[in-house]
């Protein structure tokens, strides 16, 4: 894996009255992403995140999007997990599961969804979990179905959806915590987490997070906006 490089890309930041809102724009720029990718290449893959993200992805099954969305070619990952039982209460893929993977109309086949190893998650491995994620994503770069950015090597997703906490955090990567900084691997871990339970997850790192083709950061509530 070649080194980490600057990334620069166009930042554009809106601003909307309320939470509904919030979901519409993002649901609206998901799909129009879906339509672009599924039609160049046959595949969209997307990192998603936990929180109410989860929640807002759930206007993509509003009627004004049925048969629109190509969900056969989604390929679902995470930026981060908390590194628990897979159906923990926790865990960002049971709650992602519960809120929008599991209704109906998203027909995203199982063997297209990338939680963490499930032997891993039941010991709480995090080290263990955080190696077989890295090597996932290698094994689907070979593929070609994750693409890689040309300047540095790293995986260039179609596009994230990310959030932020209160003290700035994104994914796992927390200030003034090292693993901010890890530049060589793909995936890293965290095994205390003290400033938000639970204590062990893993995480994308930086230069992945930085590579993906477009970032959108959604945002809600006072308590985040002096992060933003």
């Amino acid at each position: 894996m070649a080194s980490a490089s600057a990334v620069k890309k166009i930042r554009k930041k809106k601003v909307f009255p309320t939470d509904d809102e919030v979901a519409e724009a993002m649901a609206e720029y998901t799909f129009n992403l879906s339509k672009k990718f599924c039609e160049e290449r046959d595949y969209f893959t997307v990192v998603i995140s936990g929180g109410d993200l989860t929640f807002w992805l759930r206007k993509l099954l509003d009627a004004k999007y049925d048969d629109k969305i190509e969900w056969s070619k989604w390929h679902i990952f995470w930026v981060d997990e908390r590194v628990v039982p897979l159906d923990d209460e926790d865990s960002n893929y049971k709650q992602a599961l519960d809120r929008f993977l599991s209704d109906p109309k998203v027909s995203i086949p199982t063997g297209n969804i990338y939680t963490i190893d499930k032997d891993c998650a039941a010991l709480g491995d995090a080290k263990g979990a955080a190696i077989l994620y890295e090597e996932c994503i290698k094994n689907l770069v070979n593929q070609n179905i994750i693409r890689t950015y040309k300047s540095s090597g790293f995986p260039q997703f179609d596009l994230q959806l990310l959030g932020m906490g209160p003290d700035g955090h994104m994914a796992s990567l927390f200030p003034g915590r090292f693993q901010i900084n890890e530049k060589a691997s793909l995936v890293t871990y965290i095994t205390n987490s003290t400033t938000k339970p639970p204590p062990k997850r893993i995480t994308f790192t930086l230069p992945v997070i930085n590579c993906a083709s477009y970032n959108l950061m959604a945002v809600c509530g006072e308590a985040q906006a002096d992060a933003v």
